[in-house]
């Protein structure tokens, strides 16, 4: 079996924090496992974004397959939130890419890694159902207390907009002169 091809990746957090313990142990890591290290990726800054400079170069070579497994020391090392790391493991998943995550023994390549993304994308999509849940109810009270959903209503003068076809105007001149759109002004004839 060929040797894997791993993505290091290391974020800490500020600059007065010490990158080393990640820079040694991720590297001994795939060492141990047989993996050569193809690139190393770093980021210092807080991981409230979703995009880095190493995180977004890391997924632009994931998606060249420039590596065969993602090794981070921890999951909140490369991902803001459960769902940030999910959309992640997908894409890493759909590229046939496994993910490593050290300290939590989770590796992506192992039936029981396969589980824990199971149970990481189960939690993401009940989060989703629970603020899909919450939007609905919002919706449905600002209904109730009178708010209207959606673009404002347009008052168009039919019968001018009919006088104007008739005369030969196409349908830019007459948006044109009257400063609504032509897809308005065409349901207006059609109602």
């Amino acid at each position: 079996m060929n040797s894997k091809r791993a993505a290091v990746y290391i974020r800490i957090s500020t600059g007065d924090q010490n990158p080393d313990l990640q820079k040694h142990e991720l590297p001994e890591y795939c060492e141990r496992r047989g993996w050569q290290v193809a690139v190393n990726y770093t980021d210092t800054l807080t991981g409230s974004k979703d995009t880095r400079p190493g995180l977004d170069r890391l997924m632009a070579d994931a998606r060249r397959r420039k590596f065969d497994v993602v090794v981070v020391w921890r999951f909140d090392r490369l991902a803001r939130s459960t769902s940030h790391l999910l959309r992640a493991l997908e894409e890493f998943s759909a590229l046939g890419i496994d993910f490593v995550s050290v300290t939590e023994a989770i590796d992506t390549s192992t039936p029981a890694g396969k589980m824990v993304f199971t149970v990481i994308a189960a939690v993401a999509e009940l989060e989703r159902s629970i603020i899909r849940e919450r939007v609905i109810a919002g919706q449905r009270a600002a209904k109730r207390r009178g708010v209207r959903f959606g673009r404002p209503v347009v008052a168009v003068d039919a019968a001018s907009v009919r006088n104007l076809r008739e005369r030969g105007l196409s349908w830019r001149a007459i948006a044109a002169e009257t400063g609504l759109a032509k897809d308005t002004l065409r349901r207006s004839l059609a109602a």
